[in-house]
């Protein structure tokens, strides 16, 4: 806040101080669920919903990989001019060096190959760094949840129908014998969370059911 001349001064712009909007809590505290240690309290940490525990995954992903290639740029850019550079010995052979925009070329064709061949291992150092966290964090179930209740269970019913109708349309069903118990445990009003490692199981029946 700047010190106003005039000390008789005081408008709201001499004495009020504006300070940066807060950052929005990426989880919040809600009650605890039968099932959850009663010994850690009452409440536990957890996101509001899937949408913002997935947006909040892609951004570790996304911000550690963008970290991890601007130091892969830094050694490409190191590594490409130490390739680049002319031998020590053609001076004593009386060879003379490639020109500055022949080096620079090779520099930019060593970086962008260097850059390239690391934007993949980048990708796999964030996902293997954000999967740990994101696998144990806890989501809470919000009303869309709850009112999915009755749908869910009439989805269950038909899958559970169709499966009936013969071993071979019982073999397309994936998970099957845990849908059921998924469906009743999820769906109660007393569970207040579940786990990221249920969206991440993308081959259990229980991934189509809470990620729709």
């Amino acid at each position: 806040m700047a010190t106003p001349t005039d000390l008789s001064d005081y408008s709201p712009s001499a004495t009020i101080t504006t300070f940066d909007r807060p950052v929005p809590l990426l989880r919040g505290p809600v009650p605890a669920a039968p099932s959850d240690d009663p010994s850690a309290g009452p409440f536990v940490l957890a996101f509001r919903d899937s949408r913002a525990w997935r947006s909040a995954f892609k951004a570790c992903e996304s911000k550690i990989v963008e970290q991890c290639e601007a130091g892969a740029r830094i050694g490409c850019a190191v590594s490409a001019s130490s390739k680049c550079a002319p031998p020590w010995w053609w001076a004593l052979i009386g060879r003379s060096p490639p020109s500055l925009a022949e080096r620079e070329v090779c520099e930019e064709r060593e970086t962008a190959a260097c850059v390239a061949a690391s934007r993949e291992k980048c990708v796999k150092f964030a996902k293997d760094k954000c999967l740990g966290p994101f696998r144990d964090a806890r989501i809470a179930v919000n009303g869309r949840d709850l009112t999915r209740k009755k749908k869910e269970k009439k989805e269950a019913m038909v899958l559970i129908f169709w499966a009936s109708m013969g071993e071979r349309r019982r073999s397309s069903i994936i998970g099957l014998e845990i849908l059921g118990s998924w469906v009743l445990s999820k769906c109660e009003l007393g569970e207040t969370n579940y786990r990221g490692s249920e969206l991440l199981d993308t081959e259990n029946i229980e991934n189509s059911l809470c990620l729709r």
